[in-house]
Formats: structure tokens, C-alpha cells, sequence
């Protein structure tokens, strides 16, 4: 039977297809081509980007992306569930009969006497807890403030606020800050004659970001991370996984249409988003009369 790898390499093959125009199309590295192709599964980086790989490598010579992702998962082992070992299942079973037996032999007089005195436990809880005093919980005042200034000690974060109707100033504990604060990523402002974009992960996707023709990254970003780019002309992105991603346009959020796993490409210049330019059906080939 013919292997995931080699099958990949016959339908590149039969319709004259380079890896090098691959990955020109789908910008994965010929590098990771070459490794689904030799079955070489442990020099991709994992998870959902080989997934990705096999669809766009699939979807580029016209193959049934699904089922070139079932083959996928079964060659390199991804799908498989755990076996349940042999030894386990046989002492589970051991386990089932001995508590049967075991229930079995409890006479039925002494568990109906088990139960009643459950039964009789819980009703005398219920008495006690019904008949206890309520305790009464004594709120104390809380103690008057002190308008006169104190200096503020070395170990309290206070910040002073000033009023116009009065020249006194107060000492006010700084307020703490959102336990989720440092996971917000905040938008920066864009200097004069500048846009920024910003690119928020809500799952792990690979990015390949040019700002007015300048590459600038071409890594993975790690939910729940984010990246601003800031550019004077243009901004192009290519995402592995856009339905993954959140983007904004100097602090105003710009919805994307993606699915999970789609490889896209989003151009942003000093308007917004770019509308995608129309896909070109490959000319039709004309009888001679």
C-alpha cells in the first residue's frame, strides 16, 4: 500500500509540480514540504500547523483536503487513540466481580439497619442545625477620615489629587489594577503620517509580516500574545490559521473572513483593509473550427 508521503509526492509529480512553487504559493518552507513528503514528521513544528501544511499543500494541486488530513494522522500517528492495556482491563474486571460478590454476601436485614441509622443521622443534624443561635455579627463603623496631609509611607502606592474648589491635598490609595491588565494588549498611537495594525492570537498561527516592504516577522505567535505593526505606506500579513486572529486599524477592530487553519493574505495601507482582488478563472482552451 502506497504511504502518505509517497502518495503526496505521485500527485506533485504527475501534474509537474516544483516544491519551490509550493511553497512560492502557500509560503511554507520547502524545508517543511520536504519533510511531509519523506514522512519526516518530528522536523515540522506541531499541532494544528502540520494540519495546515497538508490542507494548503493539498488544496494547491486540486486534492481532497480532508482526506489528506485523515491520511496524515494516521501515518504519523496524531489520531490514534491510546490502547487500553491488556493487564488493566483484566484487573478492572477483577475489581467489578469482587465488588459483586461482596454485595452479595451483605445480608439484606443488616443493610436496611445501615440505612436507618443514616437516616436518623440526618435528621438529628437537621434538629441541631434548625435550634442553634444565629450569632450576631457586629459591623463596626468604619474610623473617620483624616483630612490633615500625611506623608505618604515608603511601602503605600498613593498618588495625590489635586481639586479645583480646594487647595488641600489628599492622600488616595492608587487604585489596584484588572488581574487581566498585562494580557490586554494595549493599541499604540501612531505617529504622524502613520496607521497601525494590530494582530491579537486567540489560538497559535504562524505570521509573515512586511511593513512598506520591509519584512519584519515571520515566526509563530503564541495565543495570547499580539503584535503591532506600524507603517507609513503598507502593511502585508500572511496568517496560517486567520480564523484564529483578531486585527485592528489604529484601535478600531476590522472583522475577517477566515475559517480555522485558512492560509490568507491581508494587505492594510493608510485607508484600512484592502478589499481581495478577484480570483482569475485559468483561460479556457478553444477548438479550431
Amino acid at each position: 500500500m502506497e504511504s502518505f508521503g509517497a502518495r503526496l509526492k505521485r500527485e506533485r509529480e504527475q501534474r509537474k509540480v516544483t516544491l519551490e512553487e509550493i511553497a512560492l504559493s502557500t509560503k511554507i518552507g520547502t524545508r517543511f514540504l520536504r519533510a511531509l513528503e519523506d514522512e519526516h514528521f518530528d522536523q515540522l513544528p506541531g499541532g494544528i500547523f502540520n494540519k495546515g501544511f497538508v490542507r494548503a499543500y493539498a488544496r494547491h494541486l486540486g486534492m481532497d483536503e480532508g482526506q489528506a488530513v485523515s491520511d496524515y494522522l494516521a501515518a504519523s500517528g496524531a489520531g490514534q487513540p491510546e490502547k487500553k492495556p491488556e493487564e488493566a482491563r483484566e484487573l478492572e474486571l477483577a475489581a467489578e466481580e469482587e465488588v459483586s460478590s461482596a454485595a452479595a454476601r451483605i445480608p439484606w436485614g443488616i443493610f436496611a439497619i445501615v440505612l436507618l441509622l443514616v437516616a436518623l443521622g440526618f435528621a438529628a443534624w437537621g434538629f441541631y442545625s434548625r435550634e442553634k443561635p444565629v450569632t450576631p455579627v457586629v459591623v463596626s463603623s468604619p474610623p473617620p477620615i483624616n483630612k490633615t496631609p500625611q506623608p505618604p509611607s515608603p511601602k503605600t502606592e498613593a498618588r495625590i489629587v489635586s481639586s479645583p474648589e480646594s487647595s488641600t491635598r489628599d492622600l488616595v490609595p492608587a487604585s489596584p489594577k484588572p488581574a487581566d491588565a498585562a494580557t490586554v494588549p494595549a493599541t499604540p498611537t501612531p505617529t504622524p503620517g502613520a496607521f497601525v495594525v494590530l494582530v491579537t492570537a486567540r489560538e497559535d498561527s504562524w505570521l509573515t509580516i512586511t511593513a512598506d516592504g520591509k519584512e519584519i516577522m515571520r515566526d509563530t505567535l503564541t495565543a495570547p500574545a499580539a503584535k503591532s505593526v506600524e507603517a507609513a505606506k503598507e502593511i502585508t500579513i500572511r496568517a496560517g490559521n486567520v480564523g484564529a486572529l483578531e486585527f485592528s486599524f489604529n484601535g478600531k477592530k476590522v472583522p475577517i473572513r477566515g475559517d480555522f487553519d485558512e492560509v490568507k493574505t491581508l494587505v492594510f495601507d493608510a485607508n484600512g483593509l484592502q478589499p481581495e482582488p478577484p480570483k482569475t478563472q485559468p483561460p479556457t482552451a478553444q477548438t479550431p473550427p
